[in-house]
């Protein structure tokens, strides 16, 4: 598994009646992919995996398999309120043929070290799939420190990358001066991005993609370069990048794809879509990067 590039942070498709709408789920993978994204991540917190049920999950990861047909990796999202159902999951991913997993910590329960150490570690050895770290404290409650995660590197070979969401950068950096070049380090917050790969990051699970794809591509791709061009269209896409990491980023990003023709604003409950001044104030800001948006 090559964790570089950008990779979308995939949200989940719902028909009218909520259920899993399995064929905008494989056109909107591969036309993320078409785009020149590097894979796929599914079933995190983007993807709603909390309010998906277990057999709903492994048939999202299977009909994003075939929808790829090889020409791109799928990444499972693992969560779960248990340690047994994250094995589980895990073990499906792999025979339902995704490259690799995104380890998550337990939902609701946050504790030490020893035990979220216990639970993220066993995941990674239920299967041989590269695994990727997602460390988010604001959202989960427990922060992989960076000693944490070499301490992970050094005890789990297929330890291989790190979705750092803490929302200080300088979290790229210290992960590199404990661990060199052992893991791949990527940005898990889209607001942080430029910042993220002058630090070190060399990859990007992002969000807004799932509407803009070719404006992420063209913003990871010339902040790699170390070009001007990366401010100048972090600027314009900074007002919707930021729609990733507040509470309802969900809502927001779904409402943005249904605005620009690639999806439904759709989500399932307790989620509701928003309404009143904060829809407004959405779309508001949509309309206005649209009008500004910049040729590629």
């Amino acid at each position: 598994m090559n964790w570089k590039g950008v990779i979308p942070a995939m949200t989940t498709a719902f028909k009218p009646d909520l259920s899993v709408d399995h064929p905008f789920i494989a056109k909107h993978a591969r036309w993320m992919i078409d785009d020149g994204c590097a894979g796929i991540v599914a079933l995190g917190s983007l993807g709603e995996s909390a309010t998906l049920g277990f057999d709903e999950k492994v048939e999202i990861l299977g009909t994003i398999v075939n929808a790829l047909d090889g020409r791109a990796p799928l990444v499972a999202g693992i969560a779960s309120l248990s340690t047994a159902e994250a094995i589980e999951l895990a073990r499906a991913a792999q025979d339902v043929g995704c490259s690799g997993l995104m380890v998550l910590p337990p939902y609701v329960y946050s504790s030490d070290w020893r035990e979220m150490k216990a639970h993220v570690q066993a995941v990674m050895r239920a299967t041989k799939l590269s695994c990727m770290l997602y460390n988010n404290p604001i959202a989960y409650k427990t922060d992989f420190l960076p000693e944490q995660i070499r301490e992970l590197a050094d005890e789990n070979p297929n330890l291989q990358a790190v979705k750092e969401s803490s929302g200080d950068v300088r979290r790229v950096t210290a992960i590199k001066a404990v661990c060199g070049a052992r893991l791949a380090i990527l940005v898990g917050m889209d607001d942080a991005l430029v910042e993220g790969v002058r630090a070190g990051a060399v990859g990007w699970i992002a969000g807004l993609v799932n509407a803009f794809p070719a404006e992420t591509i063209a913003l990871f791709n010339s902040a790699v370069a170390g070009s001007k061009k990366a401010d100048e269209l972090y600027s314009w896409f900074l007002p919707l990048l930021r729609m990733d990491t507040v509470i309802k980023f969900v809502q927001l990003i779904k409402l943005v794809q249904e605005e620009v023709g690639m999806g439904s604003e759709r989500v399932r409950p307790p989620r509701l879509t928003v309404g009143g001044a904060e829809r407004k104030t959405v779309l508001a800001t949509l309309s206005y990067a649209l009008k500004k948006r910049p040729k590629l």
